[in-house]
């Protein structure tokens, strides 16, 4: 098992759900690198998950975890599934707080160095998040 186990899912909970943003600092290296851009104009680094957890708490202040997959684990690497859930009460890529309820999911891969994330690649499901807030039609 890898040092990093649980990783992702101190992120969510902690960091995520309560909004203990001081906690990045602790669970990232320094030269931390997101390969992820989830957000338009989200800046890179430890500024980047900043940004993403400020701008998905003010559109959504309630959100939760719903589920998070089991994690897997190799060597340095931890990956996940997480199912999230919220109301749409602040704006979200330029759209107004509508009141509807969410579901969406993410999917992590980390690298871990020396207990801490250096590395992230993932997938956030913001098709299906602007759809349930109205921002895109469903087909």
């Amino acid at each position: 098992m890898s040092d990093g186990v649980g990783l992702i899912e101190r992120f969510y909970r902690d960091v995520m759900e309560s909004g203990n943003l001081a906690l990045i600092d602790e669970l990232a290296t320094e030269n931390y690198v997101d390969h992820e851009e989830g957000l338009p104009g989200q800046p890179s680094g430890k500024d980047g998950v900043k940004f993403f957890v400020n701008t998905m708490r003010s559109a959504f202040p309630d959100i939760k975890v719903k589920a998070i997959e089991p994690s897997m684990a190799a060597g340095n690497m931890e990956a996940c599934h997480v199912i999230l859930t919220g109301t749409h009460r602040g704006e979200m890529a330029g759209i107004p707080a509508t009141g509807k309820s969410v579901e969406f999911d993410c999917t992590d891969i980390i690298r871990v160095e020396d207990g801490k994330v250096a590395e992230h690649w993932g997938t956030t499901d913001n098709l299906a998040l602007m759809q349930q807030i109205g921002a895109v039609a469903v087909a």
